[in-house]
C-alpha cells in the first residue's frame, strides 16, 4: 500500500513525528508516495487545519484519509500519535473501515470548490456590516445585516459555525448549516438545511464581501455578486479504527462530565 503524508510544518515535534511515521511505515512493509503520486491512502499529521488541507488532496485523487491529532481538539484527527506503530500495521494489513462525509461546493462564476467544513461568506471591511440576501431553492430565506454567513457541512458544523453559535451536527445526518455570524437584525438564528437544497447569496449595496472555502480563497463580490452553495458532488472519506459515537466524541473532546 501506498501511503501520502500531509505534514504542518512549522513544529519540530511534529516533523520528528513525521519522520518516525516514514521509519514505520517502511518498515512495516508500505510505501511512502512521492511528491504528486497518488497514493492509496492520505494521513494528515498535525490538527484539524491539517486535515482540512489533506482533504483537499483526497478529494481530488478519490482516497481515504486518516489524520494524528498533533493538534488541540482533534475533531477530524482521530489517532493518537502514541497509536503510530499499531494504527501503520492496521492500515496496510487493510483493517480498518472507511465514513464517507458531506461537502459543501460553493460557485461565485469561476468555477466550483469543494470543501469539508464550510463556505463563509465574510466582511472585508472590519467596520461595516454586509447585507446578504438569501434564497433557498427558489424561495426567499431573509436579508442578513451581519458580519458573514457560514454554510456548513455536519463535519464543519463544530468548527466556525459552532463558535459562530451554529449547532453541533452528528456527520451521519445529511445536512447543510446556515449561521450568520453577529448579524444586526430580529433573525439571527442558525437554521438546518437538507442536504439537496440550493443555497443562494447575494451581495446586496456597495460593501463588498471575501468567499472563502475550507479557509481557502475563492473570491471576492460586490454589488449584485451571487455565490452558489450546494453539497458537493462527492464524499470525502475519513477512515475509521473503530466505532466512536458522536455523544461520545463531543464529551472527550470538551472533556464533558
Amino acid at each position: 500500500m501506498k501511503l501520502a503524508l500531509h505534514v504542518r510544518s512549522g513544529r519540530p515535534q511534529i516533523a520528528a513525528f513525521a519522520e518516525d511515521l516514514r521509519r514505520e511505515i517502511a518498515e512495516a512493509g508500505g510505501e511512502v508516495a512521492g511528491e504528486g503520486d497518488r497514493p492509496d491512502l492520505i494521513l494528515a499529521v498535525g490538527g484539524d487545519g491539517t486535515m482540512l488541507g489533506a482533504a483537499s488532496n483526497a478529494l481530488a485523487w478519490d482516497v481515504p484519509l486518516l489524520g494524528f491529532n498533533l493538534g488541540t481538539l482533534g475533531f477530524l484527527a482521530r489517532a493518537e500519535p502514541s497509536d503510530m506503530p499499531a494504527v501503520v500495521r492496521r492500515l496496510l494489513a487493510g483493517d480498518f473501515e472507511v465514513d464517507e462525509r458531506l461537502t459543501v461546493s460553493a460557485d461565485i462564476g469561476n468555477g466550483r470548490q469543494d470543501g469539508v467544513n464550510d463556505v463563509v461568506v465574510e466582511k472585508i471591511d472590519s467596520t461595516r456590516l454586509v447585507s446578504l440576501r438569501v434564497v433557498v431553492d427558489d424561495s426567499l430565506l431573509t436579508t442578513y445585516r451581519a458580519d458573514g454567513l457560514i454554510v456548513a457541512t455536519p463535519t464543519g458544523s463544530t468548527a466556525y459555525s459552532f463558535s459562530a453559535g451554529g449547532p453541533m451536527v452528528d456527520p451521519e445526518v445529511r445536512a447543510l448549516v446556515l449561521t450568520p455570524v453577529a448579524a444586526h437584525s430580529l433573525f439571527d438564528r442558525p437554521i438546518v438545511l437538507p442536504a439537496d437544497s440550493h443555497i443562494h447569496v447575494t451581495v446586496q449595496g456597495d460593501r463588498p464581501v471575501r468567499v472563502n472555502v475550507d479557509k481557502t480563497a475563492l473570491g471576492h463580490l460586490g454589488d449584485e455578486g451571487v455565490v452558489e452553495i450546494s453539497a458537493g458532488p462527492k464524499p470525502v472519506r475519513f477512515v475509521t479504527l473503530g466505532p466512536v459515537g458522536f455523544p461520545r466524541l463531543v464529551r472527550e473532546k470538551f472533556r464533558l462530565e
